[in-house]
């Protein structure tokens, strides 16, 4: 069985994207969309400049990280090396797009399906190469099998410096370049040219919704983030061969221009918009409820416990319906979503935080049921069940995320840790809000458990911002939430609003503290649609 793989020639490809169009014409790829592009990048400075254009797709990784997230096996890798999809299984979660760390997939506006380059399996399958190869003039494009060493591309490999994009992900892609250079296949490397006609201009909002006012509060948030020296985000070797220094340190003697990228596919908005934000927030609630029972029960006994079990069943109940709800209205296809619980792909992170939310819920209807049918000793043996499950309910989020290789932020390991303390602060902000509400219920409990997590929650955070993040992409999407253009939500919202004021309220014991679990609630939504959108604004390709 041939192992099939792509390379690109940069030595002869000239720009003309021939292979954009045969692409689109094979495929019917509708408009505002693509499986292959090419991105234009300018060196120098006139008259000693250069255009380098590269041809961007799918890598048809070895290891690829969207077949490892897609929860219903929609992608997945062929015995000949080829990773296709299945549009009929696809959800439309979008799991796949922020796995990829090459932008190489897109949802398809007339299917509302997953779609990318498939290597033209149809013309494989009759001993035809891909549209795109048949195209090129220059023949630029080379595709074969990586396992016959007296293939075409083999042989271009075995007698050429060749790169990859990106090699530290791990995925072991099968797209090599012949004279990549690193301001094309690393995009960090290059900012864009607002002066050119065919700019990314028409950037979209943090919310994912266009507006032309996000274009400038972006450009500056890019400029902050790429402030630092370029010694210090200099890229890992792209693929180390025989003729390559991976250990040698550029030349900065003599200052030359930062190159630009003046041509590209228009950027896309974040995949994951306000549902998913909504989502982190209304399942931290959904857990903490459950979660501030059994703290209740622990320090405060029997007594302090059931005094607010029910309350908090049922606000925990009514968010987990939400959660669900959100989770559903998400998806590009939503009345596929059993798909997930009757075709699952036991890999995805999306399939197990699914079947914990249901036996969350199961547990959970079940220990309410009994409470409200006056069972309280078997209610309070089902309790632990209920609060064991809802840890993995809170924190599942983080693994799912830390399956999007392509967004560094999101694999940082205080992340798991993080969702853990908003289920707890949200919990502890219900408790506060129930002990305020009803009768004979101490105050004085909810109150100091809700000081001492929101302090931890204050310190998880700040640990996060902290962190020496190991790459560029981490250390911008950082920038973006610490300045331009999240700053407000993150300072103002999630740490004056959330954490500040309402901590000074609470250790105060002043009578306007029942403002403060409103307050807490808020601080949490705030934080966690910085952490969900500024990875997302990050350019992959």
């Amino acid at each position: 069985m041939p192992t099939f793989g792509f390379l690109i020639d940069n030595r002869k490809c000239i720009g003309c994207h021939a292979c954009t169009v045969a692409c689109k014409s094979e495929h019917q790829v509708p408009i505002g969309v693509d499986r292959t592009w090419v991105k234009y990048i300018e060196k120098g400075e006139f008259p000693n400049n250069r255009r380098l254009f590269s041809v961007m797709r799918c890598n048809h990784c070895e290891f690829a990280p969207c077949v490892t997230i897609c929860p219903v096996t929609a992608l997945y890798r062929r015995d000949d090396g080829i990773v296709d999809f299945n549009s009929d299984r696809c959800i439309g979660c979008k799991a796949c797009m922020q796995a990829c760390p090459y932008d190489a997939l897109y949802i398809d506006p007339d299917s509302h399906t997953a779609a990318k380059c498939n290597f033209c399996t149809h013309r494989l399958e009759t001993g035809l190469e891909p549209s795109c190869v048949v195209v090129c003039p220059e023949q630029a494009i080379v595709c074969g099998d990586l396992d016959d060493p007296l293939s075409k591309l083999s042989q271009l490999i075995k007698r050429h410096p060749v790169q990859v994009r990106k090699p530290e992900k791990g995925t072991k892609p099968k797209l090599f370049y012949i004279d990549g250079d690193e301001a094309s296949l690393v995009p960090s490397r290059t900012r864009a040219d607002d002066d050119s006609m065919w700019s990314r201009r028409d950037l979209a909002k943090s919310d994912g919704s266009p507006s032309g006012e996000w274009s400038s509060s972006a450009r500056k948030s890019q400029a902050v983030a790429t402030a630092e020296p370029r010694d210090s985000v200099q890229s890992p070797p792209l693929y180390p061969t025989a003729n390559s220094n991976p250990s040698a340190a550029p030349d900065h003697r003599h200052s030359a221009p930062e190159p630009r990228r003046v041509y590209d596919v228009r950027a896309r908005a974040p995949a994951w918009g306000w549902p998913v934000v909504a989502y982190t927030w209304t399942k931290s609630i959904a857990a903490g409820s459950v979660l501030a029972v059994a703290a209740a029960r622990l320090v405060g006994g029997e007594k302090q416990s059931s005094a607010i079990a029910t309350v908090m069943g049922l606000v925990g109940l009514v968010f987990l319906l939400i959660t669900t709800a959100l989770l559903v209205v998400d998806l590009k296809k939503p009345e596929r979503f059993l798909y997930v619980l009757l075709r699952p792909q036991w890999k995805s992170w999306l399939v197990r935080g699914a079947y914990f939310l249901v036996a969350y819920s199961i547990v959970v209807t079940v220990w309410l049921g009994l409470l409200l049918l006056g069972a309280t000793r078997l209610a309070d043996l089902l309790l632990w069940p209920a609060a064991a499950l809802a840890i993995p309910t809170a924190v599942y989020t983080a693994f799912l995320f830390a399956q999007a290789k392509g967004r560094d932020l999101w694999q940082n390991p205080l992340l798991s840790i993080h969702l853990l303390v908003h289920a707890l602060l949200a919990g502890g902000s219900l408790w506060l809000m129930a002990a305020g509400a009803m009768d004979g219920v101490d105050r004085a409990m909810p109150r100091i458990f809700t000081t001492v997590i929101l302090w931890l929650s204050l310190a998880t955070v700040a640990g996060e911002v902290l962190t020496t993040h190991a790459t560029v992409d981490a250390r911008r999407a950082m920038a973006m939430i610490v300045g331009r253009p999240l700053g407000a939500w993150f300072w103002g919202g999630g740490v004056v609003l959330g954490h500040l004021i309402p901590g000074a309220l609470l250790m105060s014991g002043a009578e306007y503290a029942i403002l403060a679990p409103l307050m807490i609630l808020a601080g949490i939504f705030a934080v966690e649609r910085c952490w969900v959108l500024a990875p997302q604004r990050i350019a992959l390709s």
